[in-house]
């Protein structure tokens, strides 16, 4: 039997999040395990003194919610997105939260015209936390804009 393909946003996702074990502070001050949750499945945020978890539960917890972002995009986003577009936004809205995405000129964009040409500068324009530019946010909305226009995302993770 051949091996599922991992999702595009899953895949993205995994790359700019990394995994971490233990809780921990995301730059916005925000506790944090795994790939990047900051609660789990039953709605529980994550507390600094948490147990440490496996790779295995950080994918569980990470699955369903992407399951549930790519949910949120497909109930704001009115016009059809092709498969790489939809995991583009997925992981913006994964990192960013649906309430960013939804008063994001991103949105409006991509609602008034799916080829437009400028909207992977939307993506761009989302590279700051607490107001300052984070060289990695920077290089995930590359990436993301370069998964948007259906092309290979090649930039490394910057620790």
């Amino acid at each position: 039997m051949a091996k599922k393909k991992e999702n595009q946003a899953v895949k993205l996702i995994k790359k700019w999040e990394g995994f971490m074990p233990e809780p921990y502070l995301c730059p916005a001050g925000v506790p944090t395990i795994g790939y990047g949750n900051t609660m789990y499945e039953n709605g529980d945020r994550v507390a600094m003194d948490d147990c440490k978890i496996d790779r295995k539960r950080a994918e569980e917890i990470l699955l369903n919610f992407v399951k549930k972002v790519e949910a949120q995009v497909l109930e704001v986003v009115e016009v059809k997105l092709k498969s790489y577009q939809l995991a583009a936004l997925t992981s913006f809205t994964y990192n960013v939260g649906i309430g960013n995405l939804m008063k994001s000129t991103l949105l409006i964009k991509v609602n008034n015209c799916v080829e437009d040409q400028n909207i992977p500068d939307e993506f761009r324009r989302w590279n700051k936390s607490k107001g300052k530019v984070l060289a990695g946010l920077t290089a995930r909305r590359e990436d993301e804009a370069a998964l948007w226009l259906g092309q290979v995302w090649t930039h490394t993770t910057i620790n």
